[in-house]
């Protein structure tokens, strides 16, 4: 598992047809229980002849808040197969919604199970991840006649170190902010001593969860 669940980069919407039922599933990316109780009421509002709205939404950047509905489903059968799906593939701050247009064939408690969790496993294949990791701030103050060196050298590091590296700020001297994994700190400590004939040293600050597009 990685170290934090991922999320989607935008909107998906996959229709299916099982037995003559319509399943469109539509994923959001929602950074609250807010917004995807919104979601979920603008796809009821869009769908409103539908017959079920079943819903899975986790939040939280450990995903530690979930929820399903079975929306007049048989118990179980929907928002349970759904969520499971969500949890099995690690994902958080999303909501998934199928709507289902009843085609006149029941499919049974199995068949709904494998229709609405193959429904939003579709549909996330078909979405764009955005992986999460922890990355800590590494300030480093550099003198200007040496920034545009430095600005090479932080370039090519970040590259190879999983790190990111911020626009520099620049004022008496120039200010160069990495986001680095804290594994990668110390060797970015010793790779500035290096390249400074060991004048300089990353200050270390904060650590933040950020987002990794696929």
């Amino acid at each position: 598992m990685a170290e934090y669940p991922a999320t989607i980069a935008r909107r998906v919407v996959h229709e299916t047809e099982i037995k003559k039922s319509r399943f469109i599933t539509h994923l959001e990316p929602v950074a609250s229980v807010a917004e995807a109780d919104a979601f979920i009421a603008d796809v009821r509002k869009r769908h409103w002849d539908a017959r079920h709205h079943c819903v899975a939404m986790i939040t939280g950047v450990t995903g530690d808040q979930a929820r399903s509905s079975d929306d007049g489903e048989p118990s179980g059968t929907a928002g349970v197969p759904m969520m499971e799906v969500l949890r099995h593939r690690d994902m958080t701050d999303i909501v998934a919604v199928v709507t289902r247009y009843f085609g006149g064939i029941k499919l049974g408690a199995g068949g709904l199970v494998r229709a609405y969790g193959g429904a939003v496993s579709e549909a996330l294949d078909h979405a764009q991840l955005v992986h999460r990791r922890a990355l800590t701030a590494a300030r480093i103050r550099v003198p200007h006649a040496e920034a545009g060196r430095f600005d090479n050298l932080l370039r090519d590091w970040v590259a190879r170190h999983g790190s990111v590296l911020s626009d520099a700020a620049y004022g008496v001297d120039a200010m160069f902010e990495a986001w680095v994994p804290e594994a990668e700190l110390s060797e970015l400590a010793a790779d500035v001593a290096s390249w400074s004939s060991g004048a300089l040293t990353p200050v270390v600050g904060e650590t933040r969860v950020t987002d990794s597009p696929a």
